[in-house]
């Protein structure tokens, strides 16, 4: 049988006795992200670990000079999985830059749009890739004694799920072969249907621009996109149970499991979903319409929500370098240096940022990644917040900040209740996703499942109010604009993976400056400039390995299950650089071929 983990591809041991293990590059992810560790096996723990990327983008650079109006057509080609995030992200921008307010009705278009994305992105990675590292096949080659016990485990849930046993929802997760592994697969197509039915092609959206949408609002375009709906509402009565067996499980099996992937609870979460009563786009009113969103924007520093002000987040972003290839922009100009609001702006702010790629060998003692360090300064820290792969921030922030109640979804203060409705085969059902004791691998995992559960239960809302629009004859879906010759605007949103945001700088009609920070930079950042690990490396490094397999046999799978439980996505770390440009000359034309036309 064909192992379902690669096995490390350097293996060395130092002169203090750690085992050098390297991933490089990790599978089942995008990108080329490679994690080098050295693994303690006599007291089986990570002692070390370092996050790297080996690709370089640079739409910072490039974007420079260009009409802004193109600036989310082009940003949506960051990233081939998330690129619809990043053209909404975009259009908030110009939408701040421009002056200009959406429609209700494309308001909540864009959200039923960005619903599906979660919907369908979460469920492939959850189920097709991350559901890999605990399915039956995998178990058995890195844990066969946690195997065992799960073929003699009764599934506390069987009842919502239909597995009786641990071990039966780990077959079901087999790839290829597992029942609910190929189910996934077919989710993730209607899923798919439903976001192009809002934004007319997935991942790069057709029908989104700044001042709306160009899908033209109809009741069958509603009832199209609610009768998938509803198919999904279903599976995640049978999902969100299953999942929390399987999680339950291997706390009970491994005791001590809560500490893979541990680390001190430092969670931002950038908002998502206008409500289009509220929102107009106007950085003078950002605060309130942040805290309107149906995703609650903050900061959650060991365990306490420190803010949900979007204008405090803004201002509290730095991006810093150390072990990053780039040279510092310290003495190049700044392009802000005071917000709308008159406060002031950093030179490390995104506003101000230069991209200065410095190419050079990786060195784990110094550089060793094209991930810069972002970090959020709270007045006295550069904190190294993480998104907890996207759900888990998201779900933290929106169930202490307690502002979020429409019906479908209510938070409380320390959870989040979601109220599915009736469906063909099965009645209502309340879930809750309650705040956990820790930020971890498991409870990332898990908040993903939940919060499919939310994005669906979010969208009947969404669909709803949509319906009251399009009932009530108000279906102009796009508002007209002027491109200043001068100004400066910022998108905040979630990325399936987490964290968004985009700062745009307008002189003389054109791009000055534009960076997007999506939620992989949060993430896989290296060591910064003060030496603090990056979250990946923060995560891995120091817990404890479980893998029953001897040193020549080990796969690392405790390891893979925590890179893999922050979904990365490299494309989307380093923002293609040619340097000066090459010039290219056509010598000879081909004659075309007979029979060719």
């Amino acid at each position: 049988m064909t192992s379902t983990i690669p096995s490390p591809s350097t293996f060395t041991t130092d002169d203090k006795g750690l085992t050098e293990m390297a991933w490089d590059p990790i599978t089942r992810i995008v990108g080329s992200l490679g994690i080098y560790t050295k693994i303690d096996f006599g007291n089986m723990k990570v002692a070390e670990c370092h996050s790297t990327s080996s690709i370089f983008r640079g739409y910072s650079i490039f974007m420079k000079g260009k009409d802004p109006r193109d600036a989310h057509f082009i940003t949506s080609r960051i990233c081939g999985i998330c690129g619809d995030n990043h053209a909404t992200c975009s259009c908030y921008a110009q939408n701040m830059a421009y002056g200009v307010k959406p429609p209700a009705i494309g308001e909540w278009i864009v959200n039923l749009g960005e619903a599906a994305e979660y919907m369908f992105d979460h469920n492939i990675f959850q189920e097709n890739l991350v559901g890999v590292d605990f399915c039956e096949r995998m178990v058995a080659e890195t844990n066969p004694g946690v195997l065992e016990r799960a073929n003699a485990t009764e599934a506390p849930q069987a009842a919502a799920h239909g597995y009786r046993t641990i071990g039966d929802i780990m077959r079901a997760l087999n790839p290829f072969t597992g029942e609910f592994y190929r189910e996934a697969l077919q989710v993730s197509r209607y899923t798919r249907e439903m976001f192009c039915l809002m934004e007319g092609r997935h991942v790069h959206p057709s029908t989104l621009y700044p001042g709306g949408v160009g899908t033209v609002a109809t009741i069958q375009l509603m009832t199209d996109y609610i009768t998938r709906l509803m198919r999904y509402v279903e599976f995640m009565k049978k999902v969100v149970p299953m999942h929390d067996d399987l999680f339950d499980f291997f706390y009970e099996a491994l005791p001590g499991y809560e500490e893979v992937g541990n680390r001190r609870i430092l969670l931002g979460c950038w908002g998502s979903f206008q409500d289009p009563d509220v929102c107009n786009f106007d950085y003078q009113d950002m605060t309130r319409w942040g805290r309107a969103m149906y995703v609650t924007p903050g900061v959650v520093v060991d365990g306490r929500l420190v803010t949900t002000d979007l204008v405090e987040i803004n201002l509290g972003i730095r991006i810093l370098l150390g072990s990053s290839y780039y040279d510092d922009w310290q003495d190049q100009e700044m392009f802000v240096t005071h917000d709308p609001l008159g406060n002031p702006v950093d030179r490390r702010h995104p506003w101000n940022q230069h991209t200065n790629p410095r190419p050079q060998k990786r060195d784990l003692d110094d550089k060793y990644s094209w991930v810069m360090s972002p970090r959020w300064y709270d007045g006295t820290d550069y904190l190294a917040l993480d998104t907890g792969g996207g759900p888990l921030a998201r779900l933290w922030v929106t169930a202490l900040a307690g502002l979020v109640d429409i019906g479908y979804v209510q938070s409380t203060g320390s959870s989040v209740r979601i109220n599915l409705p009736k469906t063909a085969l099965k009645g209502p059902v309340e879930l809750e996703w309650k705040v956990p004791r820790w930020s971890n691998t498991i409870e990332r995992d898990r908040a993903r499942t939940y919060f499919q559960a939310y994005a669906a239960a979010a969208a009947l809302h969404f669909a709803e109010k949509a319906l009251v629009e399009i009932r009530a004859g108000r279906t102009k879906t796009w508002e007209k604009f002027e491109v200043p010759t001068d100004g400066i605007g910022c998108g905040f949103t979630e990325a399936v993976r987490g964290v968004l945001s985009h700062h745009l700088v307008i002189r003389d009609g054109k791009i000055a400056n534009y960076h997007p920070y999506p939620p992989t930079p949060w993430n896989a950042n290296p060591r910064d400039s003060y030496g603090t690990p990056g979250p990946y490396e923060d995560a891995v490094q120091g817990q404890p390995i479980f893998e029953e397999n001897d040193r020549e046999h080990f796969k690392g799978i405790d390891i893979m299950r925590t890179v893999r439980s922050f979904d990365p996505c490299l494309p989307c770390g380093v923002h293609m650089y040619l340097g000066d440009g090459k010039k290219i000359e056509l010598l000879h034309t081909p004659t075309q071929s007979a029979g060719v036309g």
